[in-house]
């Protein structure tokens, strides 16, 4: 077998040399992500009119105009410029606004203000292992029921236990930055109630929810299939997925394995990395999924359909399994992983 060719990579888009273009890469540690500038401008134009208007004069007809613009439209796209810009420097020039960026997404879009202290001084530094606040190993991952118990606790339970985690790592900075955004966050949701509680639930409340529960939708896919002898390597605990129409709306999100393998690769080069390393992925045993993004594979999984799943494996270089087999190779990384099953650490970092 042979890997399919890659279809679907998000590139670099190209720009006039605009005095304008000219002063966003000035401002910036790397000219291809002038993207993500433009990215903000537009999301934040096309955002903050629809939420200003629903507190100027409410109108229920315009609650799902507004959802599909920032839920739907915008949303994943500026999560994962958000992911991107976390995991390297971004702005050279007026550095506040490594800051303040992160921030006003947060706000416009209902991400958790505390998602880098959460994805990188927490989900990278413990690769899905148990001390992983988000790890998928202790749970049966084809079973609806048991991500809604991981769902719930991530909304009940993370701001104590991120904190506490932080805190017993000396990662004191970080637990403030994280307790104190989110707080301020809430609060102004509440003080937005007394304003125009309407407004607010549609504007803020609802999409703090959504996408709280979409990341760990989409976090649960990502680390679904874990092998239960080494599941601390970035190789058998991650998966990647090719040729998706996610790709090239969300920064070739879908190579997670690359990602977790070199966390501070840049987006344009995952692709790629991916080809340059397919006889490794096939020795190492990746699962690789084509045509589907990790919320595909998640639904997939919670219906247990793992014959659409076997149908959308990719076979690496010299695998010949059958679909029955891909099917039980498939369901044996899915079984929850006992608490004394040994972690056997390997971060491929």
């Amino acid at each position: 077998m042979t890997v399919p060719a890659i279809t679907d990579p998000q590139a670099v888009p190209t720009y006039a040399p605009t005095p304008f273009q000219r002063w966003i890469e000035g401002q910036l540690y790397e000219a291809r992500d002038a993207v993500f500038v433009r990215l903000t401008l537009k999301a934040t134009v096309f955002v903050l009119p629809l939420i200003v208007a629903l507190y100027v004069h409410f109108a229920w007809w315009l609650v799902p105009v507004l959802w599909g613009v920032q839920l739907a439209f915008f949303g994943p796209p500026v999560i994962l410029m958000l992911h991107n810009t976390m995991h390297r420097p971004f702005f050279k020039k007026h550095r506040w606004l490594n800051r303040a960026h992160p921030y006003l997404m947060s706000g416009l879009f209902g991400i958790p203000t505390g998602y880098m202290e959460h994805h990188v001084g927490m989900h990278h530094a413990e690769n899905n292992l148990r001390a992983d606040l988000s790890s998928t190993m202790k749970y049966q991952r084809d079973n609806f029921f048991h991500w809604l118990v991981y769902l719930f606790r991530f909304l009940l339970l993370i701001h104590v236990e991120l904190t506490t985690y932080l805190v017993s790592k000396k990662r004191g900075a970080l637990a403030r930055r994280a307790m104190v955004s989110d707080f301020l966050h809430v609060a102004a949701m509440v003080g937005l109630c007394f304003v125009n509680w309407q407004a607010t639930v549609a504007a803020f409340i609802v999409p703090y929810f959504f996408m709280r529960g979409a990341m760990m939708w989409g976090n649960w896919g990502q680390h679904a299939f874990v092998d239960a002898s080494r599941p601390g390597d970035s190789y058998v605990n991650s998966i990647t997925c090719i040729n998706s129409p996610y790709n090239q709306r969300c920064f070739n999100d879908g190579y997670h394995i690359g990602h977790h393998v070199k966390q501070n690769r840049h987006w344009t080069e995952l692709p790629q990395d991916f080809l340059d390393n397919a006889e490794r992925y096939a020795k190492e045993g990746c699962i690789v999924f084509e045509g589907l993004d990790f919320f595909m594979v998640s639904f997939f999984l919670f219906l247990r359909r793992y014959d659409v799943l076997a149908k959308h494996f990719v076979r690496l270089p010299g695998d010949t399994r059958t679909d029955a087999q891909v099917i039980e190779f498939l369901k044996s990384r899915t079984k929850r992983i006992p608490e004394d099953v040994p972690e056997g650490v390997v971060m491929n970092a």
